[in-house]
This record gives C-alpha cells, structure tokens and sequence, in this order.
C-alpha cells in the first residue's frame, strides 16, 4: 500500500497510533481536545468512496472514537465533521466542545489560531487517549 497521509495532516498533527482501518490522529490545538481519523486508503476524498466494509469500519471507529473522547473529557458535545475543503484525503474530526470554550457555540474553524501544546501537555494527552484506546490501536 502506497498511502501517504496529506502534508497539511503531517504539519498540523501528531500520529498517536493506527485503528484496523484508519490512522488516529491528535490536532497540535490545546484549546479543544481534537482527534482525526484518517482511513489508510489512497485517493479517497469521499465517505462513499469507500467500500461498503470499508464505510462500516470507519463509521464503528468514528464511534467509538467519539465515545471514547466524549466519556474521557467529559464532553459538553461532540463535533464530528468530514469537511476536506483545504485537505481533499478523507479525514474525520472528532472535536470535545465545552459550553464554555472560546469558540461555543460556533465551529471551531477559522474563530482562533491554533495554541499548539507544550511538551509535557502533548504527551499527557497521547497518553490518555492511548490508554483509552488501547483495545483498539494496533500499533
């Protein structure tokens, strides 16, 4: 398999392991905790270009994803989103929003630059969604 995951992904995220069909991702932005999937899959920029296996794995891993952050961060809502207009790979944001966080109750898109984590902060946080994933993260 040649997939290669889009620059923009490598420069604004850190890889914290890989699902059966999907990479698991965590967006360099402290403001909100903020994890992608990206399905290992080339020149895919559409849900239903996937095949229909496909689309079933990436839906469970999108769920249990979003449970997973939802129950972790003890999350006010769950934003889950497939935009792909300044990243056309596939890619799938799972954002915890707070009532009271900077951008509520708009999108986080475009309202802040991003506050990337310090280094302590960054690897608290791979940690725990890494122990929370754990069942599920193959590598």
């Amino acid at each position: 398999m040649n997939f290669q995951l889009h620059p923009r992904l490598e420069q604004d995220c850190i890889e914290i392991g890989r699902l059966s069909l999907s990479r698991l991702l965590l967006m360099n932005d402290s403001q909100y905790p903020w994890c992608i999937l990206v399905p290992e899959r080339e020149d895919i920029s559409e849900i239903y270009q996937l095949s229909p296996t496909d689309q079933q794995q990436l839906q469970q891993e999108s769920c249990l994803l979003s449970k997973t952050l939802a129950e972790i961060y003890n999350a006010d809502k769950m934003n889950i989103a497939a935009i792909g207009n300044m990243v056309p790979q596939l890619h799938i944001h799972h954002i915890v929003r707070y009532r009271n966080d900077r951008a509520w109750p708009a999108p986080v898109w475009g309202q802040f630059d991003a506050i990337p984590y310090g280094k302590k902060q960054l690897k608290e946080q791979i940690s725990v969604i890494k122990l929370a994933m754990k069942a599920a993260l193959i590598d």
